[in-house]
C-alpha cells in the first residue's frame, strides 16, 4: 500500500505528527531560553508596598527634609540640591587604586495628615562603579630644518569609566539611615 492510497485521515495524522514533535520541540526551546539581559528587572518590578524607601515622621515635610539634609552632612555627603521638601547628596568611595564607587541619595519629603503637620520622607539611593581604563595614544614629531625625522611620543591615559550602577535595595541601609534622620527630627525645633 502506497502513501497515496491511504484515506485522507490517515494522510492527516501523518502529517500532524511531524509537525506536533517540531512544535512540541520549538516551545521547549523557547521556555528555556535566558530572557534578553537587560529586560529582566522590570519583569521582576512588582509594585507592591514596601517600607524599605519610605517612613512617616512627626515634622512637615520642610523639617523631615532638613532632618534628612543634616544626616547626610553627618557622614560626609556632599548636598548637590537642597530644596525645601527635596534633597540630593552624594558621597564617594575608593576601595582600591583601580575602582571608585558613588553613593547618590534622592529624597523627597511630601506633607501627610489633615494639618499637614506629618510628613513622609521617600528615598532612593544609587550606587555607580567606575573603573579605570587606560587608553594610549601616539603622536609623531617632524623635523622641517633638518628633514622629515619622524619621533614616535607615546602617552598613556587613565580615565574612568562607569562601569555599574544598582538601586541599593537593603532594608538594613535604610533602616541606619532613617534612624539618623529620626535622631535629627527630635532635636530641630
Amino acid at each position: 500500500m502506497t502513501l497515496f492510497s491511504l484515506p485522507p485521515v490517515h494522510l492527516a495524522r501523518r502529517a500532524a505528527l511531524p509537525l506536533a514533535l517540531l512544535l512540541t520541540v520549538s516551545g521547549c526551546s523557547l521556555l528555556s531560553s535566558k530572557p534578553t539581559p537587560g529586560h529582566s528587572a522590570y519583569q521582576a518590578e512588582q509594585f507592591q508596598p514596601n517600607e524599605n524607601f519610605s517612613r512617616l515622621f512627626d515634622a512637615s515635610a520642610e523639617t523631615t527634609c532638613e532632618a534628612a539634609r543634616r544626616a547626610l552632612l553627618s557622614q560626609g555627603y556632599v548636598i548637590t540640591q537642597a530644596k525645601p521638601t527635596s534633597i540630593n547628596g552624594q558621597k564617594s568611595f575608593q576601595p582600591d587604586g583601580d575602582t571608585h564607587l558613588e553613593i547618590t541619595f534622592t529624597i523627597v519629603c511630601v506633607p501627610d495628615g489633615r494639618d499637614k503637620n506629618i510628613a513622609t520622607a521617600y528615598v532612593t539611593a544609587q550606587q555607580d562603579r567606575f573603573a579605570v581604563k587606560k587608553s594610549s595614544s601616539a603622536t609623531s614629531v617632524g623635523v622641517s630644518a633638518i628633514g622629515s625625522i619622524s619621533l614616535p611620543l607615546s602617552s598613556t591615559q587613565d580615565s574612568m569609566v562607569k562601569v555599574g550602577s544598582e538601586t541599593i535595595l537593603a532594608a538594613t541601609f535604610y533602616d541606619r539611615f532613617f534612624g539618623l534622620v529620626s535622631r535629627e527630627v527630635k532635636d530641630l525645633p
